[in-house]
């Protein structure tokens, strides 16, 4: 009888399960609301207590404090925020929700081409607005997010979405905004199953490989200052970075490999730079100050990578950077990290608990993203004229423990916070059992 019971269980989720397709996207709004005696946290390190935000037409029209602020509330609806939060909608930096639905499933996974150098490869016409991992990110205040390709030495152009959208072209903010390479590395580790030392050690091919990426940057600068009347999509998709209209994206780790990324970048002429992942960021960042060179800062919550680091180095590296006057804001990449984008302000909550102040780590998640993908001046800040992306919190969204959404919203429009796995739990706790 037991096993039958799961048998019965299992059909019955699955289902139910197929009954529950896409959320609907929210309708645009239609009605000015303001948001009335909420701690706002702009996001630029500013906080007013006591707060009033009032949003018409998906902007912030008003955003001040509560006893100083003139409000006719007979025209507009109003949302109770007293003893709550107000922050900017959170943003995902170099993501990859909406590329991979379940990892074991091969027709859902769009996350890379093949090939080595593929700039043309848009990463915003393969994401998928309908992922129910993607809606999952709502009740935690991830609301923005970065779809960017993997693979290959260049991985392709990445895009900027919000996550409540019918289609990728109403869900992209920025579209084709940035260019990722994947750097060589300077050190590679023997194959022990065929019985070389598992060790670190110099990559012989480093130079060679440095310098045929070079070589593919050379030639895509000559043919966007040329006059070839034959179209070559990869290098025409590069040309942006080089007259300054998309950004370079550079994935690497090491300290020598985050120096030489950055030289060779400057040498071709590219102006917006941004290290991805920079594990040791923090030994050179003076030279990234110098060079104005931003960072994509690696999961906090992660191991050290080699035998002298400290336990905590990967806590720590935020605050080095962020002392040094770099530009940072947090990404999730590695292991499971669709389903870990959820957790990006814990993240940031964090390096609160190492170092930074709440407003410094709140600035990881939200202006700092937006300055570097380019789209701060409509996200990121609660400011007038701004997008009206934020969310209301009975406690502190960078802390597990307390952070509980009650309201959010996408320019304006009223999300709903109920994730598919939520309902599907609440009708499956309904039904009556059959068995005793």
């Amino acid at each position: 009888m037991k096993n039958l019971y799961k048998i019965n269980s299992v059909l019955f989720m699955l289902c139910i399960s197929i009954g529950f397709a896409q959320q609907t996207p929210a309708p645009k709004q239609t009605k000015d609301f303001a948001i009335v005696g909420a701690t706002a946290h702009i996001g630029n390190g500013t906080v007013i207590e006591n707060s009033i935000i009032v949003v018409s037409n998906g902007k912030i029209t008003t955003i001040g404090p509560e006893s100083s602020t003139p409000l006719t509330r007979q025209t507009m609806d109003i949302i109770d925020g007293k003893g709550k939060d107000v922050y900017p909608g959170f943003i995902v930096a170099n993501g990859t929700l909406g590329l991979v639905e379940v990892d074991a499933v091969k027709a859902s996974d769009d996350l890379e081409e093949l090939g080595t150098f593929n700039p043309h490869i848009r990463s915003i016409i393969a994401y998928n607005t309908e992922s129910k991992i993607t809606e999952s990110m709502r009740p935690n205040g991830v609301l923005l997010g970065q779809v960017v390709p993997r693979g290959g030495r260049i991985s392709g152009t990445s895009s900027v979405v919000q996550y409540d959208a019918w289609n990728w072209e109403d869900a992209a903010i920025k579209s084709d905004n940035g260019i990722h390479v994947n750097w060589p590395s300077s050190f590679s580790r023997g194959r022990w199953w065929l019985g070389e030392d598992p060790g670190l050690k110099p990559n012989k091919n480093y130079a060679t490989q440095v310098k045929e990426l070079g070589d593919y940057f050379n030639e895509s600068k000559s043919y966007s200052m040329g006059s070839s009347t034959e179209r070559h999509l990869p290098y025409e998709a590069l040309a942006g970075v080089f007259d300054g209209s998309k950004r370079l994206y550079i994935t690497v780790d090491d300290e020598k490999g985050i120096t030489d990324a950055v030289n060779l970048a400057k040498s071709q002429g590219v102006s917006k730079i941004t290290i991805v992942g920079a594990y040791q960021a923090g030994n050179i960042a003076s030279f990234l100050k110098q060079n104005d060179v931003s960072v994509f800062l690696r999961r906090v919550h992660s191991r050290p990578e080699l035998e002298d680091d400290d336990y905590d180095t990967s806590y720590k590296l935020a605050k080095k950077l962020v002392d040094a006057g770099v530009l940072v804001a947090l990404e999730p990449s590695g292991q499971m990290e669709r389903m870990n984008s959820r957790n990006l302000p814990f993240y940031a909550g964090t390096t609160v608990a190492h170092g930074l102040t709440k407003a410094q780590a709140l600035q990881l998640i939200t202006q700092n993203p937006a300055k570097i993908m380019g789209i701060d001046t409509m996200y990121g800040t609660l400011e007038v004229g701004k997008s009206a992306t934020l969310f209301i919190s009975e406690g502190d969204a960078l802390d597990m423990r307390t952070n509980q959404l009650t309201h959010a919203f996408i320019d304006g429009r009223s999300l709903s916070l109920e994730t598919h796995q939520t309902k599907l739990w609440k009708r499956f706790s309904e039904k009556p059992s059959q068995i005793d």
